[in-house]
């Protein structure tokens, strides 16, 4: 299996066995990886369940471990053409934290093929690894998988894995390993206590101050560079620390202490305004928000990708709302080659009649979402994936630097915030005069223009 435990537990899968599962005449030597696990590694795979939650600190060696339990359940594994993957939240992630490891360790077995334009490692067996990413969630639809690794699933779309991947392992019984280090309170810190309270999970959190990989020393020098919250996250695996770099994790905190994210009814006297990120090839995102005298109440929310504008418009239709208004980014009023129309045009024809949001820098929609989520109510059942997305919108980091760029991060939490956006920058400011001819009364309805 691995170097330092080779004579005990070696993989023979690949060419000990022929195609029956039967030993034939002459054995081959055991294929002997240039893994040598440390200790805590060596535990981790001994005690390794069908779903696994691993929550290690930087450096803990969690890439290594898991690029090698794949590369062992792939060649030992007896299935007619079994499908292991690596995910990660970019493609080009997959590509810069496994793709070295997976040759380096997979290269002692016999006939191995590498395939570096698709990522993808080949086994004698008929086995095959590849490396994925999680920004093209529909790419990933319609495979089969035997085993899977999700890396810094916190970044990720909770979506990805209960749509995608987890259906992608039923009926091969496949196994799969969640690692990363916390980003908040997301969706890997509810898988991580999901996990701890079902005996049939395995659920480990294993900070820097408890692994022994780190000597005291190097940990004193982070914690000299490092703000408490980012040491906190980065080496004590803590899912209280604000997420680095969010634009606006502290707003939201905030929310949640003031009781602000909860349950919020909708009120049907008063009409539903919604805001939408028009998606080409990741999602769609729609906000549906109602106005209570300088209230915002975020009433419902809802993502999808790889379907029509039909969809959303019966989606629309369905829902007892009255609209006000819907508010779609500039770019929907862009002819489109194939049709000859717009996307502003195209619902029209639905029924949907939207308007422009205006077309503000990213920048100014950034403030003017921080000066509107002070006032906003969040339906935490209905909303909980955008709030979720706008928890975790921050600006893209220079991993070389260690210092943030001026442009947000584009991924899975784009979408929410996006939307967001152009609710902020088009909603009517209640604090201000009312237009004229418009007397003050309980009825008064913003949204109903």
């Amino acid at each position: 299996m691995y170097a330092s435990e080779a004579a005990e537990n070696p993989i023979d899968g690949t060419t000990g066995r022929d195609s029956s599962g039967m030993g034939r005449d002459s054995e081959p030597p055991p294929i002997r990886l240039p893994y040598r696990p440390r200790p805590l590694q060596r535990a981790l795979h001994a005690r390794m369940r069908r779903f696994n939650v691993l929550v290690c600190h930087r450096r803990f060696g969690k890439t290594v471990l898991s690029v090698n339990h794949l590369i062992r359940s792939a060649a030992t594994c007896a299935r007619e053409r079994p499908r292991y993957a690596y995910v990660a939240p970019l493609y080009k992630q997959a590509k810069a934290a496994a793709w070295d490891y997976l040759k380096h360790y997979s290269a002692p077995i016999p006939l191995v093929r590498r395939h570096e334009s698709e990522l993808r490692v080949d086994l004698p067996n008929g086995a095959r690894i590849a490396l994925l990413g999680s920004d093209s969630p529909d790419a990933l639809r319609g495979i089969y998988l035997d085993g899977v690794v999700l890396d810094e699933y916190a970044q990720m779309s909770p979506r990805v894995f209960s749509e995608i991947i987890r259906p992608a392992l039923a009926d091969r019984e496949g196994w799969a390993i969640f690692i990363g280090t916390p980003r908040g309170r997301n969706a890997f810190h509810e898988l991580y206590h999901m996990a701890s309270n079902d005996p049939d999970w395995l659920s480990e959190l294993i900070p820097a101050s408890r692994s022994g990989v780190l000597p005291e020393s190097e940990l004193a020098l982070a914690r000299r560079v490092m703000t408490e919250a980012e040491y906190a996250q980065e080496f004590e695996c803590s899912f209280e620390a604000a997420i680095a770099g969010a634009y606006y994790g502290d707003l939201i905190a905030a929310a949640q202490r003031e009781g602000r994210i909860g349950r919020v009814p909708w009120e049907p006297r008063l009409s539903v305004v919604t805001a939408w990120d028009l998606g080409i090839d990741d999602a769609t995102a729609i906000w549906f928000c109602q106005s209570v005298g300088p209230e915002l109440r975020l009433i419902d929310y809802y993502e999808a990708s790889g379907v029509g504008l039909d969809h959303y418009a019966k989606l629309l239709h369905d829902k007892p709302y009255a609209y006000g208004a819907h508010y779609l980014p500039q770019d929907a009023s862009v002819r489109e080659l194939g049709t000859g129309r717009s996307r502003l045009e195209t619902l029209a024809s639905l029924g949907i009649r939207a308007r422009l949001a205006p077309g503000l820098g990213i920048e100014d929609g950034i403030n003017a979402v921080r000066l509107t989520l002070p006032r906003c109510w969040f339906d935490q059942a209905a909303c909980g994936r955008g709030i979720e997305g706008l928890r975790h919108y921050r600006r893209d980091r220079d991993e070389r630097s260690g210092t943030f760029r001026l442009r947000p991060v584009h991924d899975w939490s784009s979408n929410a915030a996006d939307a967001f956006r152009y609710l902020a920058v088009a909603l009517p400011d209640p604090l201000k005069r009312r237009p004229t001819g418009i007397e003050p009364s309980v009825e008064y309805d913003p949204f109903a223009w």
